[in-house]
C-alpha cells in the first residue's frame, strides 16, 4: 500500500500495510536498506537534493527508505500527518524540547515521568536557562497553577510508569492551548490503545523499545504530530544532529508493529489477571492497575483507552528489603529494568528507573522501597502468579 493510499482502514490492517513501498524487485516483505549514502543521477540532482528543492534520499542520518516506511506506518496507527523516528525514546524527547524550547521558556512536567526525563528537563534544560515544575500527574488544579506566560510545553507520561495514573489528556491539551503551549504526551500504551492526538495532544512520543517492539530485540524512539511546524522544527534538528535510528532497528520495529494489536490485547488480559490474583493476596499491600475498579484512574482509563495496559506495580510492607526478597526468589520472571516484552519483566523502580532521583522527587513521583512493578508479558497467567508467589508466600508466612 502506498504512503499516500487513503488510511480509512482499520488499524491492523494499517499496522502490516501502510507505508510500504515496493522496489522495482517486487518484494513482499518490507526490506531494508543498509546503506549509509545514495548515489545521484548527475551533480544538478545531488545539489537540488541537498537543499530540499526535490524529493529523495540524501543520507541514512535523515533519509532512509526503510525508516520511512517505519515513521508513515506509525503515524497511520497514530492518526497523525507527520512522524520522525529516533534512535531511542530519549532521544525523541530531546529532539522536541530542544527544537520547541527557547532560553527563558517553562515546562510543566508530570511529576511521575521515567527518571532520566525528569534529569533531562530539570538538570540539562536547566543550563540552557529553561525552568520546569513538576506537577502531580492527575490534579488539573496543580497544573493550572503551575503555568506561567512563558511557558511552552506541558509534558504528561500516561498511564504512568510505575504507578499506572492516567491523565485526563482532552483537559490537559484544553489547559495548554488556552495558554499558548503545547501539550507533549509520552504515550505509554502505544497507538492500539490509546490515540492521544484525537485527544488533543499536539505531540505523541514513543519509546518504540517498548511494546512497538515487542520482544526486547532493539532500542528505538519516534514523535508523531499533526504540526507541521513542529515536524520541520524536530526534522531540522535530526538532520543537524543526527539521534537518527538505524535501519535495521527500523525493519525489526515495522515487524513488532504488525502484530502490535493482537499483542497488546495479550497484554492487557494477562496484565489484569496477574492484577486481581496479586490484591487477593494476604503480602500485598495495594495494586495500581487501571483495569481494577478501585482504581482511581479506572473510568478514566475506560474512556480514553482500548485497554489498560500490560504494566502493573504493587506494594509490600518491609521496604526495600521486603521487595527485593520478592524479586531474588523469581525464577521465571526477567530482572530488568525494560518493559513491553514477551517475556515477563520485573523491577524495583526506588532503585533502578527512578534510582537516580532525589528521595524528595521520588516521594512527590510517590515512589516508595516497598513498590515493585511487574510488565505482564505472554506468557501463562498462572506460571507468572506461581513465579511471584515464591517470594510474596514467604513474606506472607
Amino acid at each position: 500500500m502506498p504512503p499516500d493510499a487513503p488510511h480509512d482502514l482499520d488499524f491492523e490492517t494499517l499496522a502490516i500495510r501502510a507505508g510500504q513501498r515496493r522496489t522495482p524487485e517486487g518484494e513482499h516483505n518490507d526490506p531494508i536498506f543498509a546503506t549509509s549514502s545514495f548515489v545521484f543521477k548527475n551533480a544538478a540532482e545531488a545539489a537540488a537534493r541537498f537543499v530540499d528543492n526535490a524529493p529523495g534520499n540524501v543520507y541514512s542520518r535523515f533519509t532512509n527508505p526503510t525508516v520511512r516506511v517505519f515513521e508513515d506506518r506509525l503515524a497511520a496507527l497514530e492518526g497523525g500527518r507527520f512522524a520522525i523516528a529516533t534512535a531511542s525514546g530519549m532521544a525523541a524527547i530531546q529532539m522536541v524540547s530542544q527544537s520547541l524550547l527557547r532560553a527563558g521558556d517553562h515546562v510543566v512536567v508530570s511529576a511521575n515521568v521515567f527518571g532520566s526525563t525528569v534529569t533531562l528537563f530539570e538538570k540539562l534544560l536547566a543550563r540552557f536557562d529553561i525552568e520546569t515544575s513538576l506537577v502531580p500527574l492527575t490534579d488539573l488544579s496543580a497544573w493550572r497553577a503551575a503555568m506561567r506566560a512563558n511557558t511552552r510545553l506541558l509534558f504528561a507520561e500516561t498511564p504512568s510508569n510505575p504507578l499506572c495514573e492516567v491523565a485526563d489528556l482532552a483537559a490537559l491539551a484544553e489547559l495548554a492551548h488556552d495558554g499558548g503551549a503545547r501539550l507533549v504526551v509520552d504515550n505509554v500504551c502505544t497507538p492500539a490503545l490509546q490515540r492521544s492526538l484525537r485527544l488533543g495532544a499536539d505531540v505523541v512520543i514513543y519509546s518504540a523499545t517498548k511494546y512497538l517492539d515487542g520482544q526486547g530485540r532493539c532500542v528505538g524512539g519516534a514523535l508523531v504530530t499533526d504540526d507541521e511546524e513542529v515536524y520541520d522544527e524536530c526534522f531540522s534538528f535530526l538532520r543537524t544532529t543526527g539521534p537518527s535510528l538505524s535501519p535495521f532497528n527500523a525493519w525489526v520495529l515495522l515487524k513488532g508493529l504488525e502484530t502490535l494489536s493482537l499483542r497488546m490485547r495479550a497484554h492487557c488480559d494477562n496484565a489484569m489477571r496477574v492484577a486481581a490474583w496479586l490484591r487477593a493476596h494476604d503480602a500485598v499491600g495495594r495494586v495500581h492497575y487501571p483495569g481494577l475498579r478501585d482504581h482511581p484512574g479506572h473510568d478514566l482509563a475506560t474512556r480514553q483507552q482500548a485497554g489498560y495496559g500490560g504494566v502493573l506495580s504493587f506494594e509490600v510492607d518491609g521496604g526495600r528489603e521486603a521487595a527485593w526478597s520478592i524479586i531474588d526468589r523469581t525464577e521465571m520472571v526477567s530482572i530488568t529494568a525494560n518493559f513491553g516484552d514477551a517475556k515477563t519483566t520485573i523491577t524495583h523502580p526506588a532503585t533502578t528507573t527512578h534510582g537516580r532521583l532525589s528521595d524528595a522527587q521520588r516521594r512527590a513521583a510517590g515512589i516508595g522501597e516497598g513498590l515493585i512493578r511487574v510488565a505482564v508479558g505472554l506468557e501463562s497467567t498462572r506460571d507468572v502468579e506461581r513465579d511471584l508467589a515464591r517470594g510474596l508466600d514467604r513474606l506472607a508466612g
